[in-house]
């Protein structure tokens, strides 16, 4: 063998020798080495079960001591409960024996009704058997049956009521003859203090004093049309009679008797009177006499110390001063009622400004632009409230004839004051009243139907003048509303003689030369 191959062998058998050396050796240190890991680890362990069994002990205590807790509050909670119940037995069993009890009494006292009715029953038809003999005994001895005796005994109550009554009737008629003389004067007395020296008629009619007749001529025009254009476009009836210098202006109006007076003023001071020129002045009064309106109402304000009223109030106002409630003058009469509620106001420590201010628009319903369907004080209520017036004042003016309640010291006072003014003597009268509101009746009547423009009632409500749109009313239906409306009013109103009904029905054709 070859010395290189004999040294290969020799040197791989001492390579494998090493290997198995170190493999022993490093086993031997590995086996050590574990022992001691798990000799370690295994006393770990045992810490770590001693921790935990410590941890499980207290957790143990721990759920023991809540679970005795919730163990005893259960057992307080049923004792409690027990100690309930059975208090609520004790009070069941008390009123148990006082439900018997009451029972028995009732009972018993059942049985002693039984009883009592029994005998009570027994008796009365004792009674009846007696009262039968006693009546047939009685029958007997008068001759009479028990019909006849009480119609006899009717009879004879019935005569002595009549006699009495008759004595009666004497002593009345004869203590109202003696009294009859003094009532009548009282009477007579009092309506002498309250009612006024003026007549409607002073009321309704206005003069116009002209310089001499030949103007009255001019006036009527050729055919009366002057004349004619003038009522028609007013409203007032124009009397031109044998009075000398002198012209009636006839109207429940005074707003329209205005009107025509201060128009006649200017056509007879201008000198030029004819329809179209009485047309044109007509208009141009209108707006001078809503600017007078405006005027006074703003006046009466500055003189009472009244500002910050609303322009529409203002207006309102104004146009008092052209109407009357019951003969008196509505502005005046309001005025009266505004200082007395100021004075009174004063006296009793309250507003004295807002007093004043409602009592001069209390009434402010009575003058409204268009005919309402509420009374005048709910209306004037509404008004108020619309144009921004305090709360007190609303009520105040719709609470002085009671028609709302009152929730504030001011509202009895302006009734109160309101009462003042008017009931003095003399201040109103029902007739002039009566007479205005006949006349307004008229003409809303005719102003129901289609195509009416304008109405006015003249010759003191003896004549109704009806203004209808041509493009609107044919002359056939023309007549037939004259004949209607003349029925109409024959049945709805009363009213003394007899009303003519007029219905105007006119075409302008109206063109501009330029």
């Amino acid at each position: 063998m070859e010395p290189i191959t004999l040294s290969l062998i020799f040197a791989l058998v001492g390579i494998g020798a090493g290997i198995a050396l170190s493999y022993t050796l490093l086993n031997k240190s590995i086996t050590k080495s574990s022992r001691e890991l798990v000799k370690k680890a295994e006393e770990d362990a045992e810490l770590l079960k001693k921790e935990k069994i410590l941890q499980a002990k207290e957790k143990f205590l721990q759920l023991k001591s809540e679970h005795e807790k919730i163990v005893n509050e259960k057992n307080q909670q049923i004792t409690t409960a027990e100690n309930r119940i059975k208090q609520k037995e004790l009070s069941l069993n008390q009123k148990l024996e006082e439900v018997n009890r009451k029972t028995n009494e009732t009972n018993t006292l059942k049985e002693n009704l039984t009883k009592q009715l029994e005998i009570n029953t027994q008796k009365q038809a004792e009674l009846d058997k007696q009262t039968s003999i006693q009546k047939a005994k009685l029958e007997a001895i008068a001759e009479l049956s028990a019909q006849q005796a009480k119609e006899q005994l009717m009879q004879l109550m019935e005569d002595e009521a009549k006699a009495d009554a008759m004595v009666l009737v004497k002593d009345i008629m004869d203590e109202a003859q003696t009294t009859a003389n003094m009532e009548a004067k009282k009477v007579i007395i009092k309506s002498i203090q309250r009612v006024g020296v003026e007549a409607a008629m002073e009321n309704a009619v206005s003069v116009f004093n002209i310089e001499n007749d030949e103007i009255k001529g001019r006036i009527i025009g050729r055919e009366g049309r002057n004349i004619r254009t003038l009522e028609n476009l007013t409203g007032v009836d124009v009397i031109i009679d044998d009075s000398p210098d002198a012209i009636l202006l006839s109207s429940f109006d005074p707003v329209r008797r205005e009107i025509a007076r201060l128009s006649l003023q200017k056509l007879v001071t201008d000198g030029r009177i004819h329809p179209a020129r009485i047309e044109e002045v007509v208009a141009k009064t209108k707006k001078q006499i809503e600017q007078e309106i405006a005027e006074i109402g703003k006046r009466t304000c500055i003189d009472l110390g009244i500002h910050n009223l609303h322009h529409e109030l203002i207006r309102m106002v104004g146009k008092m001063r052209y109407r009357s409630s019951y003969g008196q003058n509505l502005l005046q009469h309001a005025k009266e009622v505004a200082n007395l509620c100021a004075t009174m106001a004063a006296e009793l420590g309250l507003n004295a400004k807002l007093a004043k201010r409602a009592g001069l628009l209390h009434d402010i319903g009575k003058v409204p632009d268009t005919e309402p369907e509420l009374p005048h004080a709910l209306f004037g209520a509404q008004l108020a409230e619309q144009y921004k017036e305090r709360p007190e004042i609303v009520n105040a003016i719709g609470a002085h004839h009671d028609e709302m309640e009152m929730d504030n010291l001011i509202s009895p006072l302006v009734q109160v004051c309101d009462a003042i003014s008017g009931a003095r003597p003399g201040a109103r009268r029902e007739v002039v009243e009566a007479y205005m509101k006949r006349l307004n009746d008229l003409e809303n009547i005719a102003l129901t139907y289609p195509g009416v423009v304008k109405t006015y009632a003249i010759q003191a409500g003896r004549e109704l003048r009806v203004i209808v749109g041509a493009e609107k009313v044919t002359d056939e239906q023309a007549t037939q509303i004259s004949f209607d409306l003349s029925k109409k009013i024959q049945n709805e109103m009363t009213y003394p003689g007899q009303i003519k009904i007029t219905v105007i029905r006119e075409i302008r054709s109206v063109n501009f030369a330029r």
